[in-house]
């Protein structure tokens, strides 16, 4: 009789799902009992989706936020989308998307000829922007003065959304914007930001003319590696003289090459 080939011990499922946790903040390998799951893994998920509902409604300290700003040498001025509150922002996505008629009136004196705007907004997770917009600013704004770029007042807009940076945009005459929002919070990260780009924005401007760098955070996307990608995006944008879908991507390239 062939004497079979000598087998490989193999780990115990739990210990090769806890190795695989280490890697990953997925929900894998979880625990069942029946056709239900674990106590202490329904718990932890319970926590998450009450984390995810917080960091939504969550509101803006603004005041905090525009101190973090002070120190990069730019204005930062304090301004706010159409919707008049939480609810109002929540249920009203185009409310988010244009400016209340206060906040034009509070930009025009700051139009000029400027390169680009940076717009900081709450969107769906006030807590990212209140974290990471001024370490990320931190790193990014040293590398586009290098590059020659003018850069507008800061503008923090509370109860906004992406496109409301269109409106900034367009109020401050600004060539180019980005914009730095809050994200849908995930079971996983309560507090990723995300940042969007868009050149020449403008009341015609859609989803598909922006790029974003999105996952913003110590335990994403880092700061450093995100302004990279960002500074990069911004001088291919500039010399191409387009945004979104058109212009591709390859900081992450130029990131894994060094």
């Amino acid at each position: 009789m062939a004497k079979r080939p000598p087998t490989t011990p193999q780990a115990a499922p739990g210990v090769a799902w806890a190795t695989l946790r280490q890697s990953t903040a997925a929900r894998i390998g979880l625990a069942r009992s029946g056709a239900s799951l674990a106590t202490a893994p329904l718990l932890d998920f319970r926590l998450a989706h009450a984390q995810a509902r917080d960091a939504v409604h969550e509101p803006l300290d603004a005041a905090r936020l525009m101190a973090a700003l002070d120190g990069f040498g730019l204005p930062v001025l304090d301004i706010a989308s159409a919707a008049p509150d939480r609810r109002a922002f929540l249920m009203r996505p185009d409310l988010g998307r244009s400016l209340a008629a206060a906040s034009g009136d509070a930009l025009a004196p700051h139009q000029g000829d400027h390169d680009l705007a940076i717009v900081i907004a709450d969107g769906l997770s006030a807590r990212a922007v209140q974290s990471h917009a001024a370490p990320l600013l931190a790193e990014a704004l040293p590398g586009l003065r290098v590059d020659g770029w003018k850069i507008a007042p800061l503008v923090v807009v509370r109860q906004g959304r992406v496109a409301v940076g269109d409106a900034v945009a367009a109020a401050l005459r600004a060539r180019a914007v980005v914009v730095l929002i809050g994200e849908r919070p995930g079971l996983s990260a309560p507090d990723s930001m995300g940042a969007y780009l868009t050149w020449q924005p403008g009341s015609a401007t859609k989803d598909a003319d922006r790029n974003c760098i999105s996952n913003i955070r110590p335990a994403g996307v880092g700061y450093a590696d995100a302004a990279f990608k960002l500074v990069h995006l911004l001088r291919a944008i500039r010399r191409r003289g387009l945004s979104g879908v058109r212009l591709k991507d390859e900081s992450d390239r130029l990131l894994i090459g060094g």
